[in-house]
Parts: structure tokens; sequence; C-alpha cells
């Protein structure tokens, strides 16, 4: 059985029990989280939320790119979020990433350029910092004053704040 077959019994089973019908769009706590997509970090676990809490736009590495950014401005202006949150992790896979080779190993392997970037960084925290900056600095983003950036160390499950 291949894992999508998996996880669609399991959906079969969550259906039984499904009580969240009724939650509206907007997030209940008014907040947006952009994390890393590392199967290890766990947003909503980690922080106690429930369905219908939080957005939760989850890219490699958790860095701010264009597509992070209209998904943010999409949250704020038209489903009422006031705040965001980054979340990158240790032990990541984007940390130390050589842009330039993997780019060419996929292009030799493909015969294709990749048109777009990485993201890969070489300083965790000073990547959590330049995400922040970035959404400090975007003028369609109107609620810039609660910007914090975090990382969580899979090591423990803790949350250290990068200021």
């Amino acid at each position: 059985m291949s894992a999508i077959d998996e996880v669609l019994d399991r959906n079969t089973a969550f259906q039984e029990g499904f009580a969240d019908a009724g939650l509206q769009r907007p997030p209940a706590r008014r907040i947006a989280i952009v994390a890393c997509m590392d199967a290890r970090l766990d947003p909503k676990g980690a922080l106690g939320l429930a369905p219908g809490d939080a957005h939760i736009i989850r890219n490699a590495g958790g860095v701010i790119t264009d597509d992070a950014i209209r998904s943010l401005v999409v949250s704020q202006r038209k489903l009422g979020t006031r705040e965001i949150m980054l979340i990158h992790h240790t032990d990541c896979g984007m940390l130390n990433l050589d842009e330039a080779a993997f780019a060419d190993e996929i292009t030799q392997e493909t015969g294709d350029k990749p048109d777009f970037a990485f993201h890969g960084f070489a300083d965790l925290e000073g990547s959590v910092r330049e995400s922040m900056r970035r959404l400090q600095a975007c003028p369609f983003l109107p609620h810039r004053d609660a910007i914090r950036g975090f990382v969580y160390e899979v090591e423990s499950g803790r949350l250290r704040e990068v200021v």
C-alpha cells in the first residue's frame, strides 16, 4: 500500500469524528505563521493551536519568498490576521545549501535550469532576521508592527526568539 493510500484510510476515520464544519474562515487568533516544511516541526502541536486558530504557511526553510508574501498579504488583507510569526529550525536541510551546486545538479539531470531560487542560507538566525526585515519592508502588508521570528530546536522542542 502506498503512503497516499495509507493516509486516505486515515482520512476515512477522521471524517467519522469530524466536528470542525462550523469554523470561520478568518483565523480565530488572527495570526499567520510561516514555518519550514520539515516533518519534525509540528507548528500546531508546538504552539498548542487548534483547527481554525491560525494560518500556517510552510516552505523549505520557512523563508520569506514572493509566494509566502502573497499568502501573507491575502491573510492580512482578506482574512484579518494581524501578527506574523516566523519559525526556522535547527538541523535544517536548507542550512548551508550550496544553491549554485544544487541548481547545477538539477540542470545536469534534467537538461533544464531551475528558474527559481532555493533560498538556502549559511546563518540560521541571520535567515530569520532577513525574513523579518523583508516583511517589515513590504508595503503590501498593512500590519507590520507584530512580526517576530523564532528558531525551533528539533532536539528539544524549544522555541527560541531571534531579535
